[in-house]
């Protein structure tokens, strides 16, 4: 099952770079995106297990290969998110050349999302690290959730 799990996500890594590749989009902001899925996700199974410590009587804490799955599943739907944000740019910008519409900018549904996400994940690893004991900023929290706003707002 394990195997099968790797070789989906292997595989998934890979379409997503040919399609980028094919696009010319977002690589930095998706190679962060990733960067930061891949903590957050450790982040998490980390925090599980600081409050399975905190609390060895209570089986609701720790490290749950379910909630795991989920995280996966969840990690792995953001980028159908973006496939279909960046498919849309494409639409956009294809046919808007097509009928003689000039946009100066090939991605903007693709990068809002992306950035949206990228501090999905930021905020999320920030809760872990909470989880784990870290006092997190007030300030950078503040920031983080307005900004966030500010992009679902825009």
């Amino acid at each position: 099952m394990e195997k099968k799990l790797d070789l989906e996500k292997s595989a998934m890594g890979i379409i997503s770079a040919w399609i980028m590749d094919q696009f010319g989009l977002l690589f930095p902001a998706i190679s962060l995106l990733t960067v930061l899925m891949i903590t957050d996700y450790i982040s998490g199974m980390l925090a599980s297990k600081k409050e399975a410590l905190d609390n060895p009587d209570n089986s609701q804490y720790g490290w749950n290969s379910r909630k795991s799955r989920i995280g996966i599943y969840k990690k792995a739907s953001y980028i159908f998110i973006i496939l279909a944000a960046v498919s849309t740019d494409y639409v956009i910008y294809k046919f808007s050349t097509e009928i003689g519409i000039k946009f100066e900018h090939k991605t903007i549904f693709g990068l809002l999302v992306s950035v949206w996400l990228i501090i999905n994940e930021i905020i999320s690893i920030l809760e872990n690290a909470g989880r784990m004991g870290a006092r997190m900023p007030e300030f950078l929290q503040k920031v983080l959730t307005e900004l966030r706003g500010k992009i679902e707002k825009d």
